[in-house]
């Protein structure tokens, strides 16, 4: 890539549901962010603020109710310029995804092989007898024994299937995976053995990965940058390091207390009270205000504006006017 051009580059996402009888729900506004080649990028927040909505949105793969605004610049392609036509030659070939929860992403009626196979047919890369060679070498990389292939989704453990999941991912040789909560309901030994599976991956073939999970520490011991998600929009987004050591937005703040630290003298976790908004019903200010222990007037009254700092972190918080912000100095 040349002239600092990102890997992929997303610009101002917006997704809205239509609820039926003329509602409709704004669920991901105004998200913006940037990765290059070989990065790892997290992402997190509590359920249901728009984390896994923002990667089936660059994926094209939200439902017929969703409607779609923003740029998806890949390489330098806008890949949502005009919709399915323009984001399936990239779909698998470019980027690709880890569905969350591998026994419902995966046939449970066709053999785990058949289904690795199944991407490289649909997008021309590979058919026949090669496809299949493919698909065993690639169950094969994952730590699977090649013979599986022949197996059922049943028939594998849940480690074993998230193993195949990833496998399938890989079929079509993308520049970029986008994993889904990719440990869920999985034990602790097993969820550790995946997440060395995508970051050997990664490195061995050159990958950027997108992750998303509630786990903050899977975030600092496997990202290099992360984006705090909020109701639909980005609180704070930056380093993880600079995130995680001097967290800025309130909700960032609370997030990290809520998390154990056994470094830390407190024994007790903090409890960020009451609940998200309503999107279908959001509050005309910050979407953060009404459970923010640092809530000025203006918070309930109007959205806050990004701030960014010299140190690589952006924030969308009324405690930092643009005008007052000093410039914090790139740390080493």
């Amino acid at each position: 890539m040349s002239g600092g051009q990102h890997l992929l580059d997303v610009r101002d996402l917006n997704v809205w549901f239509d609820l039926g009888e003329g509602n409709t729900l704004h669920a991901v506004q105004g998200v913006s962010f940037t990765m290059d080649e070989g990065r790892r990028f997290g992402l997190v927040g509590e359920s249901g603020c728009g984390k896994t909505t923002s990667i089936l949105a660059a994926m094209g793969l939200l439902p017929p109710s969703a409607t779609v605004s923003g740029q998806i610049i890949l390489n330098g392609e806008d890949i949502m310029a005009e919709g399915e036509k323009t984001i399936r030659p990239h779909r698998w070939n470019d980027i690709a995804m880890i569905f969350q929860g591998a026994m419902n992403a995966l046939n449970p009626v066709q053999r785990v092989g058949r289904q690795i196979i199944e991407p490289m047919e649909l997008h021309g890369y590979a058919e026949g007898e090669t496809a299949e060679k493919r698909s065993r070498e690639l169950l094969d990389l994952v730590g699977i024994p090649p013979d599986r292939a022949e197996r059922f989704p049943h028939e594998l453990s849940g480690g074993m299937r998230q193993r195949a999941a990833i496998a399938m991912s890989l079929a079509c040789e993308p520049k970029i995976l986008l994993a889904d909560e990719p440990t869920t309901a999985l034990d602790v030994m097993v969820q550790a053995q995946i997440l060395q599976l995508l970051e050997r991956l990664r490195r061995d073939l050159g990958l950027s990965l997108i992750l998303i999970t509630h786990d903050l520490s899977v975030i600092a011991e496997t990202c290099d940058r992360v984006m705090v998600m909020y109701a639909g929009r980005v609180a704070e987004e930056g380093p993880v390091r600079r995130v995680f050591m001097a967290p800025r937005h309130p909700y960032t703040q609370k997030l990290l207390s809520a998390f154990p630290n056994i470094r830390a003298d407190r024994r007790t976790l903090e409890v960020i009270p009451g609940m998200p908004p309503d999107l279908r019903t959001p509050p005309p200010g910050c979407r953060f205000a009404p459970r923010c222990p640092a809530a000025l007037p203006v918070c309930v009254e109007i959205a806050p504006s990004e701030v960014r700092f010299a140190d690589g972190v952006r924030v969308a918080c009324h405690l930092y006017p643009a005008s007052d912000v000093a410039p914090v100095e790139p740390q080493p």
